[in-house]
């Protein structure tokens, strides 16, 4: 990741911005080992919301030189990290207006749970990015966000990635497309047509 936007802020491809990586499993012993699938496993991806607005972000606001306002921050995972950021993106948009998806997991919560509201998600979202690969067994998740966006007119980018699996290739295109789009301009060419 480091290298992806290292490289991306050299060429002046992207914004100036303060990147960063929390483990999003809110549990004391949070180490992937055993069945990352137990119940309470699985309730700590939840529970990382309340530890990411109450704790993470006012610490980033209050020692670094971070703007605090919702155009100027971002949320983007993969996997239980792309569920936890548009569960989270999307359920606070009084905090975020970019919000990415890359191969979301069964974590997700569905597309009404989401955007309940589709005229203050069109409102109020800068960018919407939500991918998968066309491989990846976890697809359904992000196509029926997809299309929940799609016959709601909201503006999103929907990217399928033709041979693309659950793993760090698909990833890495995404924080790196993505990453390009934060905040500057996103033009409206780039969004998926409703289909």
């Amino acid at each position: 990741m480091q290298n992806i936007l290292d490289n991306l802020y050299a060429e002046k491809k992207v914004e100036p911005m303060i990147v960063v990586m929390p483990n999003g499993r809110a549990m004391k012993d949070d180490r992937p080992v055993g069945n990352i699938f137990d119940k309470d496993k699985v309730e700590a991806f939840a529970t990382f919301e309340k530890d990411l607005l109450n704790d993470l972000i006012p610490y980033i606001e209050k020692n670094y030189p971070a703007m605090k306002d919702r155009k100027h921050r971002a949320l983007a995972g993969l996997s239980m990290g792309g569920g936890q950021s548009l569960n989270f993106g999307l359920g606070h948009l009084d905090k975020f207006a970019w919000v990415g998806g890359f191969s979301s997991a069964p974590n997700t919560k569905k597309p009404e749970v989401l955007v309940p509201s589709p005229e203050k998600a069109k409102e109020q979202l800068k960018l919407l990015w939500i991918s998968c690969g066309d491989q990846d067994n976890l697809i359904t998740f992000s196509k029926r966000t997809h299309d929940y966006l799609a016959a709601h007119h909201i503006p999103h980018i929907y990217q399928v990635i033709p041979g693309g699996h659950h793993d760090f290739e698909v990833w890495k295109n995404n924080l790196y497309m993505f990453s390009q789009l934060l905040f500057k301009p996103v033009p409206p060419a780039v969004f998926t047509e409703n289909d």
